[in-house]
Formats: C-alpha cells, structure tokens, sequence
C-alpha cells in the first residue's frame, strides 16, 4: 500500500541554479545525480528529509499529459518563525506567516523556476495532527 509521498519531480530550466536554491538557500541536502553515458549531469536527488526527495531535471524531460495540473509541493518545517527568518536571511523571498483553514501555520515562497513552495508546520490544533504518527 501507498506510505507516503517519495519524490517530486521539477523540470528546471537551470540545474546548477535550482541545486543552488534547494541546497544553499533552503538548506537541503543533495542525494545523488543523473548523468548520461557521456558523463554530462541531467538531473538531481535533493533529500528533503525522512524519506522524502526532490528530484530535479534539466529542460523538458517529457511533455506534461493533457490537462495535467501541478499545484505546488509542502515542506514540513518544525519552526516556523525560525526557518521563515533564516530563509530571508540566505535571500529567499518568503511571504509573512499566516494560519491556513487546516489550523497549521504556512508561508510561501518559489524557487527559479516558480515552482510553487508552501512550508507547514503542524501543532496540536492542526486538522492533520490526529493523523501524524
């Protein structure tokens, strides 16, 4: 059965770029590259933590099917306040703080590409706190 989210997958239009945002301004660590036979790197494993990854490729890796909708992806923080501040102090643009209407705190920020990024932090009033293990 499904236990969570594994990856998600960004087509970017610079991969260095993205790799730079992801790891020095967010703070993740990279996991592993793709290269062709040629030896000339396509693609990136960003781990984000747990069991969770990012993965990013460079160009127009396949055309996105019909009517595909790609929203944004959610990064648990576990201080909010704390990785809002040093998010802008490493340059990233982050929106203020809000409480969304699942009762979690959120704020929003993207990456080169605007590739949407929501960050969420659970406390006991979240809607998602009786799931959580």
């Amino acid at each position: 059965m499904i236990t969570g989210i594994a990856h998600v997958c960004f087509r970017v239009a610079d991969l260095e770029r993205s790799i730079s945002f992801y790891v020095d301004q967010l703070g993740l660590t990279p996991a592993f590259e793709f290269r062709r036979d040629d030896g000339t790197k396509f693609g990136q494993y960003i781990h984000a933590g747990g069991r969770n990854f990012i993965e990013l490729f460079v160009g127009e890796i396949e055309p996105p099917s019909k009517g595909q909708s790609y929203g944004h992806i959610c990064l648990e923080v576990d201080d909010m306040e704390a990785t809002v501040a040093a998010l802008r102090e490493r340059g990233v643009e982050v929106t203020d703080i809000v409480v969304g209407s699942d009762h979690s705190a959120q704020a929003w920020l993207a990456d080169p590409d605007g590739n949407r990024i929501e960050l969420h932090a659970y406390n006991p009033q979240s809607k998602q706190t009786p799931y959580l293990k």
